[in-house]
């Protein structure tokens, strides 16, 4: 379902941006989605997807693609199709984007092509450090949900460990869920997308929630400062665009949108914290030490394929 959505957006994407009006072939030889299919297979598909185009209420329509008017190809008006400008600040448009980012279901991306429409999405927006799938761990949520109604106790595997533990609360953080819990060795906070066979336990109130449980005491530390018994402080700073974001996740307060912003971090995680910086792309930064700042460089190349 997902190559159909798409393949759809694509077509769209095509059709208002073409200063004239398209084929069908011109569809089959530039959108992507449509290579490969045989000549039957390619009308079926084409047909199809116009049609929900239209269910939409795109105004896709035939046009002449010459005075003479021999030959007819498809466009979209963009002056049809879009709304009456709402005149957004840019401040306005970086909130809107961030807001579409937040709140994905199943990976779609309905908010972000919304945001077309909307005078598009700020710089730097393709990066994504604030995105965040509710989707994710969506079949784990509901079975968890309910064994911490009922007091059931959970065992699931985690990190390649089975765990069985007394659930006591769950919580949205920093664009994943968490699952608090109580074990032979105290609290524990999971990740619920890293949760896997998942089992609920027959018995009710199995356990007794410890007065005073506070899920946001426990999730309120950020990943990277737990860990070693000594951490290291780590320099950061952070491209205009994205500092504002990153200071209200660091909980430093507000700040100005169009400055950068450097900060001091204690590591006590490498890895959490290198998947946290490296989620901005290159708007941030490792000034020191050297050992984590080449660590970024290591890993970046790896990422690209390149050795140097």
């Amino acid at each position: 379902m997902q190559n159909v959505v798409e393949r759809v957006l694509n077509l769209l994407i095509y059709l208002l941006q073409s200063p004239r009006p398209v084929t069908a072939d011109d569809v089959r030889l530039t959108v992507q989605g449509y290579a490969g299919q045989s000549d039957e297979a390619f009308h079926r598909m084409f047909e199809r997807d116009k049609d929900v185009l239209r269910r939409l209420g795109v105004p896709l329509k035939m046009a002449a693609m010459d005075a003479w008017e021999v030959e007819f190809g498809y466009k979209v008006d963009p002056d049809e199709y879009a709304i009456a400008d709402p005149k957004l600040s840019q401040q306005e448009r970086t909130a809107l984007s961030i807001a579409a980012r937040m709140v994905r279901l199943e990976g779609s991306h309905v908010g972000l092509d919304a945001l077309l429409k909307l005078g598009g999405m700020e710089r730097g927006s393709g990066l994504e450090p604030v995105g965040a799938d509710l989707g994710a761990g969506a079949a784990t949520l509901g079975p968890l949900f309910s064994a911490i109604a009922e007091r059931r106790q959970v065992a699931f595997v985690y990190r390649g460990d089975k765990r069985t533990v007394s659930p006591h609360g769950i919580a949205h953080r920093r664009g994943h869920w968490y699952l608090a819990a109580g074990t032979g060795d105290g609290e524990r906070v999971y990740r619920v997308d890293r949760i896997a066979q998942l089992e609920i336990g027959e018995t009710k109130n199995a356990f007794d929630k410890p007065k005073g449980f506070d899920i946001k005491k426990l999730i309120d530390v950020q990943p990277w400062e737990a860990g070693a018994a000594d951490p290291v402080t780590a320099t950061v700073t952070f491209d205009p665009d994205i500092a504002w974001w990153a200071a209200r996740t660091l909980g430093i307060g507000d700040h100005p949108v169009d400055q950068s912003l450097t900060t001091e971090m204690n590591v006590a995680n490498l890895d959490a914290f290198l998947g946290w910086v490296l989620s901005f792309g290159d708007q941030a930064e490792v000034l020191e030490p050297e050992e984590i700042r080449e660590e970024v460089r290591r890993r970046v190349l790896a990422a690209t394929g390149r050795t140097g």
